[in-house]
């Protein structure tokens, strides 16, 4: 893609474009359309376009695919950590409440943090199936 100078720029000033708009979804999941795995599904098309333009193995420099197994488990354990504090302070299994003393603002939190755990872990999930999926392609190229 050496050759796609245009496509190559755009894509610098897009991708963070991109990102900032995943991180904004995440975060404005409870009150508008979105959430944690739209915003993972984001964040991972944004290092697949930029992949398709400079190359598996920079992507793999930037996220390396330790960091999105890493990432896949913590996502999920977040997530799972969330719902035994519940239990611990009283509640019921991710009965967000209780977690902080307003009732309100326990729920806002406690969704939050949910939805960012999943975020993470949609996120890692998919790329790591893209390297999965990319990586085999690669290495069919080479011969092996």
């Amino acid at each position: 893609m050496n050759q796609y100078i245009v496509l190559r720029v755009v894509s610098r000033l897009l991708i963070p474009v991109i990102l900032i708009f995943a991180l904004y979804v995440q975060f404005h999941g409870e009150y508008s359309p979105g959430g944690g795995f739209q915003a993972g599904i984001m964040f991972t098309a944004a290092f697949v376009v930029y992949s398709l333009l400079f190359g598996l193995e920079e992507v793999q420099r930037a996220f390396p695919p330790v960091a999105a197994h890493v990432l896949s488990a913590g996502g999920a354990l977040l997530y799972i950590a969330v719902g035994y504090a519940t239990m611990l302070l009283g509640g019921n299994f991710l009965e967000y409440k209780v977690l902080l003393p307003n009732d309100q603002a326990g729920e806002t939190f406690g969704i939050i943090v949910i939805e960012l755990g999943v975020g993470i872990t949609v996120a890692a999930v998919a790329l790591s199936l893209y390297y999965s999926f990319a990586g085999r392609f690669v290495d069919r190229e080479a011969g092996d």
